[in-house]
C-alpha cells in the first residue's frame, strides 16, 4: 500500500541529546538506546470515518520522536499498518450502503492528504491487513500447532472453528526473564482488563473460550462478510491484535525500538500483540511502549459513537493552516489527555503569527542558542510544550526593540522549528 509524500526536513549542525521517553511498560522515563538504525511501530487508523484530532496528536506526538531519532544523526525505519477489514468498517460501509473496500479507500487516501497537510513524515512501509493475510495465516497456524491457540465450537448461531489465543497457556511457556505474561505490559489487574476488553473489541462472554480475556486469531468466514483462504483454519479473516504483530515482525527488527499508539491502545491491542509476538519467535516485540493521551472536546471525551469529533479534514476545507493545527496539537504534552478548544486553536494561529514575524526580524547570533534550547527540551520525553516556550520567549526577543538582523539565524531559527517541531513558517 502506498504511503503520502514527506515534505523535506532541514538539516540542522549539532546533535540532539540522549533522548529520554516514558515507557509504558516501565512505568517511568527512561533512556532509549542509541544505535545506528532506529525502529518503530505505529499503529494504524481502521479506515472507516475521516482523521479526527485524536488520531492527529497521536501521529505527530510519534511524529516528534522520528524527528529528534533524525536530528541526532541515526535513520529510521518507520512502520505504520492500516487495519482494512475489521468489524466497525464492516459496519459503517453495511449503514451507509457503501461497498467496504470503496469506504476504506476514500478513507485511507483522506488520511494520507491529512497526514501530508500536517508534515508528518511518512512511514517506509504502510501495509494493510489485507495485503498480510498470507503472512498471518501461517503465523496463526504456528500458534495452533504449538498449543497457544485453539478453535471455538460455534454456538447460538455462529459457525465452527473461530481461533483464539490462549493467554493462560502463552503466559506459563517460558520462564525467562524477557518472556511475556498478561499485564506486563499495561499493569493492570484483571477485572480493569475485563472491563476494556470488553469496550475495546473483545468478546469476553463468548461460549467455548478458556479464558475470558483470550483474543481473536482468526475469525472463519460468514455470510456476507469478506473472508480469504486461510489454508487449515479455513475461509475467514484475522483478528485485529495479530495483524500488528505479524506486519512488524515481518518489515522491523525483533525486538524493535519504540511500539507506539494513543493510550487507548495499551490494553488489549499492544498487551496482546506482545504476547503474540513472543509465542512467535521466543523474543519481546519491543524494546519499548509509548503512549500519546487521549483527546476530547471542549472538557468531554471525543469519539466517533459521540459525533463529537474535530475533524483535520474539515478544519482544512474550511481554510484553516496545517501549520496552525499542528501547533494546537504540539501546545500539549504528547502524555497528557486534553481538550481542543476554539480558545486553544486561536492561541495557535496567533503563536504562527508572531512566530512567522519573528523569523524575519531572528537578532543576529540568537538561533544558535534557541537551537540548543529546543533540543534539550525535545529529548527529554518529547516535551513540545517547553520547546514552544523556548520559541515564545526567543520570539518576544525577536520582535522587541530595533535589533541587528541576520539572514543566517533567519534561516536557521526557521528550519529549526520545521525540522524539530515540524511546523513550517
Amino acid at each position: 500500500m502506498k504511503s503520502w509524500t514527506s515534505r523535506p526536513v532541514p538539516e540542522l549542525r549539532g546533535s540532539m541529546p540522549g533522548i529520554k521517553l516514558f515507557d509504558t511498560a516501565r512505568g517511568m522515563v527512561t533512556d532509549v538506546e542509541r544505535c545506528t538504525e532506529q525502529s518503530m511501530y505505529v499503529c494504524g487508523i481502521t479506515p472507516y470515518d475521516a482523521t479526527h484530532m485524536g488520531h492527529a496528536a497521536s501521529y505527530v506526538a510519534f511524529d516528534l520522536l522520528n524527528r529528534a531519532w533524525r536530528d541526532s544523526g541515526q535513520k529510521v525505519l518507520y512502520v505504520q499498518n492500516v487495519t482494512d477489514v475489521d468489524d466497525p468498517l464492516l459496519e459503517r460501509a453495511t449503514a451507509t450502503g457503501v461497498d467496504w473496500r470503496d469506504l476504506a479507500a476514500s478513507q485511507i487516501e483522506l488520511f494520507r492528504s491529512d497526514m501530508e497537510a500536517l508534515n508528518v513524515l511518512a512511514p517506509d512501509r504502510y501495509v494493510g491487513a489485507v495485503e498480510s493475510i498470507g503472512d498471518i495465516v501461517p503465523a496463526v497456524e504456528k500458534l495452533i500447532t504449538d498449543g497457544l491457540a485453539y478453535r471455538v465450537d460455534g454456538t447460538g448461531g455462529e459457525p465452527d472453528g473461530d481461533v483464539y489465543y490462549d493467554v493462560e497457556a502463552a503466559g506459563k511457556r517460558s520462564d525467562a526473564a524477557d518472556a511475556w505474561s498478561l499485564g506486563e505490559i499495561s499493569g493492570l489487574g484483571e477485572a480493569e482488563m475485563l472491563e476494556l476488553f470488553a469496550e475495546r473489541g473483545g468478546d469476553p462472554g463468548r461460549a467455548g473460550k478458556r479464558q475470558a480475556l483470550d483474543p481473536l486469531l482468526w475469525r472463519v468466514a460468514r455470510d456476507g462478510e469478506p473472508s480469504w483462504p486461510g489454508g487449515t483454519l479455513g475461509p475467514g479473516r484475522p483478528g485485529w491484535h495479530i495483524e500488528c504483530t505479524v506486519i512488524a515482525q515481518k518489515y522491523l527488527p525483533a525486538p524493535f525500538c519504540v511500539q507506539g499508539g494513543g493510550s487507548d491502545l495499551i490494553f488489549p491491542h499492544h498487551e496482546m500483540g506482545a504476547g503474540h509476538a513472543y509465542s512467535l519467535t521466543g523474543v519481546p516485540l519491543a524494546h519499548h511502549y509509548a503512549h500519546a493521551g487521549m483527546v476530547g472536546l471542549d472538557g468531554e471525551k471525543m469519539s466517533k459513537s459521540k459525533g463529537n469529533l474535530v475533524l483535520v479534514s474539515e478544519l482544512r476545507f474550511a481554510g484553516e493552516d496545517p501549520a496552525a493545527i499542528r501547533l494546537a496539537i504540539l501546545a500539549n504534552h504528547y502524555r497528557a489527555d486534553w481538550s481542543w478548544t476554539d480558545q486553544g486553536f486561536t492561541d495557535a494561529k496567533e503563536r504562527l503569527t508572531r512566530w512567522r514575524a519573528a523569523v524575519d526580524r531572528a537578532p543576529e547570533g540568537s538561533a544558535a542558542g534557541l537551537v540548543a534550547a529546543m533540543r534539550t527540551e525535545l529529548s527529554n520525553d518529547l516535551n513540545a510544550p517547553g520547546a514552544i516556550d523556548a520559541i515564545d520567549a526567543w520570539a518576544a526577543a525577536a520582535l522587541e526593540g530595533v535589533q541587528a538582523t541576520s539572514a543566517t539565524d533567519v534561516a536557521l531559527a526557521g528550519d529549526a522549528i520545521n525540522a524539530l517541531l515540524g511546523v513550517e513558517l
